[in-house]
């Protein structure tokens, strides 16, 4: 047999050597940092629809009840690792023809507000109203869920209060104001229950076994009080919400040394909406470095002298909210119910932010 050449076995080999050079050159790249990252592996966490870190947030948010002209919209997220896992409708219009509108636009809003990641969603055909206050209330909820984000973990031990949603019943609303601390319920009060006639005797007696049920169970799986299924009913609801929010927030809302680094960054909270006798009243404040920056009405009384009077009242107490820094302003003279409804929209919003 011939043997090959020394030179040849020498081309052949170099040959062989290039060749292993530039396929592994080729392979390269899927493991450089620059292109794993170009391709989306290993790359920071992509910021949400509502702004911030994904990872920012995991647990269930109840956005504000939203009053339309056929009822209320009330919408609970689920989010996982700062996305929206799940969207429902905790109230929604209903009775007669608003029963069919619902079941037939809850559904699609919910898979919107998912596939959107946001409150940027399109309203049902023939259910113009209810989509409105759906966008309303989901935004709020996703205000609040941007407002907790980075705050869960160590603070979780602290010690705040959470004030729920105000749930409507047959004889007025119900809302409920928990403390929490070292994550358990320490106490537990009502901001709202039915009063007036028979109500007034019916709240006295319930309500303090609601409130003690609530510490003792350390959440909202109590026994309705016997007599008074509407309020108890209301107090569960508006109770879960409150769990759902310290949840959320993972109680460390409160001042801390964990948050100095932070605390420059502004955030927005919803407060409750408060019933008054001409209308709700809702407020959103903006918080940055513990201080109110900015505070403006969601909702408030319209219609009549009422727009009048709240053109008046309004700037006004935006203005004293933000001056004070807590809920401790003067009414607007002509404007009692109004006032009275926005400090205690003004309160509520201070208990989600800690202040």
């Amino acid at each position: 047999m011939r043997k090959s050449h020394p030179i040849r076995r020498v081309v052949l080999a170099g040959a062989a050597t290039v060749s292993g050079i530039v396929l592994l050159l080729s392979l390269k790249p899927a493991t450089d940092p620059g292109s794993a990252q170009a391709a989306g592996i290993g790359a920071p966490p992509a910021a949400s629809a509502q702004g911030g870190a994904q990872a920012a947030g995991t647990g269930t948010v109840t956005g504000d009840a939203a009053q339309t002209q056929y009822g209320a919209v009330q919408v609970r997220l689920t989010l996982s690792n700062g996305k929206i896992t799940q969207a429902e409708a905790v109230q929604a219009p209903k009775g007669g023809q608003s029963d069919q509108i619902t079941a037939n636009a809850v559904p699609k809003l919910n898979q919107a507000a998912v596939a959107a990641q946001s409150a940027d969603i399109d309203s049902v055909s023939g259910a113009t109203y209810t989509s409105t206050g759906y966008k309303k209330s989901l935004q709020s909820a996703i205000d609040k869920a941007k407002a907790s984000a980075g705050s869960q973990g160590s603070g979780a031990a602290q010690a705040g209060t959470v004030t729920g949603d105000a749930v409507q019943t047959q004889y007025g609303p119900v809302q409920v104001r928990i403390t929490v601390s070292g994550g358990k319920i320490t106490k537990a009060e009502t901001v709202q229950a039915p009063s007036g006639g028979q109500s007034t005797n019916i709240t006295a007696n319930a309500v303090p076994k609601l409130n003690q049920a609530a510490v003792a169970a350390g959440s909202a799986d109590i026994d309705a009080v016997s007599g008074a299924t509407y309020t108890s009913n209301g107090y569960k609801e508006s109770l879960q919400s409150a769990i759902d929010k310290a949840k959320a927030s993972g109680g460390s809302s409160q001042g801390s040394g964990s948050q100095d680094a932070g605390a420059a960054q502004a955030s927005t909270v919803t407060g409750d909406a408060v019933q008054t006798q001409y209308g709700p009243v809702q407020v959103r404040i903006t918080v940055s470095g513990g201080k109110i920056t900015k505070a403006e009405t969601v909702q408030a009384p319209s219609g009549g002298q009422s727009t009048n009077i709240t053109a008046n009242a309004v700037p006004k107490l935006n203005q004293a909210a933000v001056a004070a820094g807590s809920a401790d302003i003067d009414a607007v003279s002509g404007a009692t119910y109004t006032s009275a409804g926005y400090k205690e929209s003004l309160q509520s919003a201070l208990d989600q932010a800690g202040g």
